[in-house]
């Protein structure tokens, strides 16, 4: 049978996976497989992330080079973006993206698009995972059912599962192996073979009765963060108009040792989870005829954020300067969408480029984690744009510094000393003092 085939195979540790999706999910997952001994055939469409995977280069910031180079060396990680070579693995765990169009539809193409490779490339008996974020009943609908159109079962010629990832790039308190994996499956056996295989590389694996429910488990964990975020930004904007300091506020009321978990307001939210995940929910619930309003206008109030940000930079101008946005000049400072790593996805850095561009200013950034934009598939037109290097004669040379990043690795002191205004967005500044300091 295949499923004593697979499982012999992941007790023995001879076990072959391949991953597709060679960004911030697979590769970390990669790694972790690679540790233990386990060989990994790395898929990704971009030839140029295949090349320097297999020359022992990094591309991520908090993934140094040397973790690759051991495993390239010892020829336990391949990478490639021949999808033909599908049929050598005997595992195809999914970590494609999942964005949403214009409109906040989903889109699955990427997903999609795998499955179809995998349907012409691979085998019987393979395991296959579906990792990517996304609104429950997509497992079943768009690979399970494919694959039983092609007269497999599964749980008999293939083995199906969903377990969402949980990275958290750059926190030094979590790792792939420390943070626990739900893992959900519709047939029993493809749970136990999944469970299985992330035993081996997650300290705690958390099984679900099915698919549905480990991808609704993703969803609810990024709607919650979206909608306490949400409540924070209202709160941020009435506190303002009040003379009262958000920050201030949530400090003293963190004291509470029960009943409360601080959550921060922003510019807007960024990476790829928590802006679009809730959207996918959404969607969905209208196919049962049913409404989300507490999501939806979480969402609206997120959104509207770099709008607030734009407001408020434009007030300051016009009080301090007497000037409009209108040939301003403005640097953001940090482009990344959380502080200290190198990941722009789905960044606000780029709403308020847009929104400041539109009103006429002209607009620089300041990221040391980001050198130079790389294409978007939302902002095209900031592709090559360099970062601006933070020094007193640079900074002094704006209208307007926002800070839009908390990176650990700026210059703060630097930056209210030579900027002749600044709009602090997330509140980096709280010891520092000065008329030109603002809160937005």
């Amino acid at each position: 049978m295949y499923s004593d085939e697979l499982k012999q195979k992941i007790d023995s540790q001879s076990v072959s996976v391949g991953i597709v999706g060679m960004g911030y999910v697979g590769l970390p997952l990669a790694l972790a497989f690679c540790d233990v001994g386990i060989s990994v055939v790395g898929f990704d469409v971009d030839e140029s992330k295949c090349v320097q995977i297999n020359t022992g280069e990094s591309y991520i910031k908090h993934l140094p080079s040397h973790l690759f180079e051991t495993h390239v060396e010892a020829k336990r990680l391949d990478a490639t973006h021949d999808f033909s070579r599908l049929g050598e693995v005997d595992v195809i765990i999914i970590c494609v993206p999942t964005p949403i169009d214009q409109h906040n539809v989903p889109d699955l193409k990427y997903i999609r698009a795998t499955v179809q490779n995998i349907l012409q490339y691979g085998v019987q008996g393979q395991l296959i995972v579906l990792e990517s974020s996304t609104y429950p009943g997509t497992t079943r609908e768009e690979l399970t059912s494919l694959l039983l159109e092609e007269g497999k079962q599964d749980g008999e010629h293939v083995f199906v599962a969903f377990s969402p990832e949980r990275e958290d790039p750059s926190n030094p308190n979590f790792t792939t192996r420390s943070i626990p994996k739900t893992v959900g499956a519709d047939h029993d056996i493809s749970r136990e073979l999944a469970c299985q295989l992330y035993d081996k590389i997650i300290d705690q694996v958390v099984p679900v009765s099915s698919t549905a429910v480990a991808e609704a488990s993703k969803l609810t964990e990024n709607i919650f963060r979206a909608v306490n975020i949400a409540m924070v930004n209202e709160l941020k904007v009435i506190y303002s108009q009040m003379g009262i300091d958000v920050w201030e506020v949530i400090e003293a009321a963190s004291t509470k040792p029960f009943g409360y978990m601080p959550f921060y307001p922003g510019p807007g939210l960024g990476g790829h989870c928590i802006p679009i995940d809730p959207f996918y929910l959404t969607w969905k619930a209208k196919e049962y005829g049913l409404s989300t309003r507490f999501i939806e206008l979480a969402g609206e109030i997120n959104t509207a954020m770099p709008a607030y940000v734009v407001d408020q930079l434009t007030k300051a101008l016009s009080q301090k300067f007497e000037k409009s946005l209108f040939n301003s000049s403005i640097l953001l400072v940090g482009l990344a969408y959380k502080s200290n790593v190198d990941d722009d996805r789905e960044s606000p850095a780029y709403k308020l480029m847009a929104l400041l561009n539109a009103q006429g200013a002209h607009v620089d950034y300041s990221d040391v984690h980001i050198p130079s934009i790389k294409k978007t598939r939302k902002y095209p037109q900031y592709e090559n744009l360099k970062s601006v290097d933070l020094t007193p004669d640079t900074i002094g040379q704006y209208d307007a510094v926002v800070i839009v990043t908390a990176h650990d690795d700026v210059d703060y002191a630097m930056l209210v000393k030579h900027a002749r205004l600044i709009l602090d967005t997330r509140n980096v500044l709280s010891e520092f003092s000065g008329d030109h300091i603002l809160k937005a």
